[in-house]
């Protein structure tokens, strides 16, 4: 291994955390509709545990409405009682073959505890770039101190240097992430 792999390695890592910390605000709820609320509901589909996804097509209606048109309209029971008992905070009522899925908006109270959860969402998604770090300095001080891959103490340093400025530029894009969030959220 050479200091360039573990630049690499630490740069996928760490672009993996904060990809993962997209997907997850994306099922954080803001007042306004949005398919990710409802993909991953699970619903009892012939007894095996199924995302809603997979046995829907889902559409935004308008900024409060979703639109949920099963598959087979014989599940449509399953999908209604799965979207009410997720906890989600939404209304599902079947009309015709579709169901429409209605998106309250939220009170001022929960609107201060999702931009609390977003908030230490970020504080993990962090955590996971520090971690890599960590490590990626840990793999340059192991090349350091084995004098058979040729580093030198001057790249090494270089090396840690450029692995903090991933670390500054990660947080610094996992903070811009999570205040758009909170922004979103404390929108009514």
């Amino acid at each position: 291994m050479d200091i360039d792999t573990v630049l690499l390695e630490a740069e996928d890592k760490m672009t993996a955390g904060t990809e993962y910390f997209q997907r997850e605000l994306r099922g954080v709820r803001t007042g306004r509709a949005t398919t990710a609320l409802v993909e991953h509901v699970k619903v009892d589909y012939y007894g095996s545990s199924t995302d809603l996804r997979e046995l829907a097509g889902i559409t935004v209606a308008d900024a409060t409405t979703l639109m949920v048109k099963p598959f087979d309209p014989g599940s449509k029971s399953e999908i209604v009682k799965a979207i009410e008992s997720a906890g989600i905070g939404v209304r599902a009522v079947a009309e015709g073959n579709a169901i429409r899925v209605s998106v309250p908006a939220p009170s001022a109270d929960r609107r201060k505890q999702l931009a609390t959860q977003v908030r230490k969402m970020s504080e993990d998604s962090k955590v996971v770039v520090r971690n890599e770090r960590r490590d990626a300095n840990k793999a340059v001080d192991a090349l350091l101190a084995d004098k058979k891959s040729g580093v030198t103490e001057d790249q090494a340093k270089r090396a840690k240097e450029s692995i903090d400025e991933l670390t500054k530029q990660f947080t610094t894009k996992l903070d811009e992430l999570a205040a758009k969030k909170v922004a979103e959220i404390e929108e009514i």
